[in-house]
């Protein structure tokens, strides 16, 4: 029986590290050419906006307690994904995220589109106990959130450092961040309109948590919830998806 192509590779050191090396290049190639043509593949959004001061703090906590460890924010171009979640995710919708939160486990369902799906007042209910709404779940009660005061001293230097990587926050979004974030939780004051002004009359100003006296986590990671999927309507526009991002506020 003639001997396996692979069996004399294997025992020729050189003949072997080159393959490694034409097999790893390979990969690399696959990875890395995309990238050249970066600019013609990733959609236009001339809507896109940005995280607002407390919707970035919203995603800070989001990431601080783990969330992304069962929650994907992509939905794939499969039709039971689309059927369930909405229109599939776009490159553009994550353009201003530092760092991408896209995931791939799915212990609970992704969240790309859940800004808009549910009320404020469900959100709350659900970070409290999540078994008061979804008597199934699994998910750990976030109760603290609205007891927490949020941390505002230093929103404009997370604004700062969202910047220098390239994120195009101005120096007056930078220098009113603890302000806005104030504003977008306490819709009668008068720091919502500065609110309106910087970041687009989209922006959803609400008291989140149900309590407009006081700024807790809370308000900030609903905020944050409410805006996914609600930055750019382009997955509305450039895709087959036949109806509008959900409002909130209907």
């Amino acid at each position: 029986m003639p001997e396996l192509f692979h069996r004399k590779l294997e025992r020729s050191a050189i003949g072997f590290v080159l393959a490694i090396i034409a097999a790893a290049s390979v990969g690399g190639i696959v990875e890395i050419a995309p990238l050249f043509t970066i600019d013609e593949t990733v959609e236009e959004a001339p809507d896109m906006r940005l995280y607002t001061p407390l919707e970035l703090a919203g995603r800070n906590i989001y990431v601080r307690e783990g969330c992304y460890a069962c929650h994907s924010q992509m939905i794939r171009t499969l039709r039971d994904e689309v059927e369930r979640y909405g229109p599939y995710s776009l490159a553009v919708e994550s353009r201003y995220d530092r760092p991408m939160l896209w995931g791939s486990k799915r212990t609970g369902p992704d969240l790309a589109r859940v800004g808009g799906k549910y009320s404020d007042v469900w959100h709350v209910a659900h970070l409290i106990n999540p078994r008061d709404v979804v008597p199934e779940s699994n998910m750990p009660a976030y109760a603290f959130l609205a007891r927490t005061a949020l941390r505002t001293a230093d929103l404009s230097g997370h604004l700062a450092a969202q910047r220098a990587l390239g994120v195009p926050y101005t120096d007056e979004m930078i220098a009113n961040a603890a302000r806005d974030a104030y504003g977008q939780a306490s819709p009668n004051s008068d720091a919502a309109s500065g609110v309106f002004e910087r970041y687009g009359e989209a922006t959803q100003v609400s008291a989140f948590d149900g309590v407009a006296t006081q700024l807790t986590e809370m308000d900030a990671l609903v905020a944050y919830l409410q805006v996914l999927g609600r930055l750019t309507g382009a997955a509305y526009r450039d895709t087959a998806a036949p109806e509008e991002a959900p409002d909130p506020t209907d």
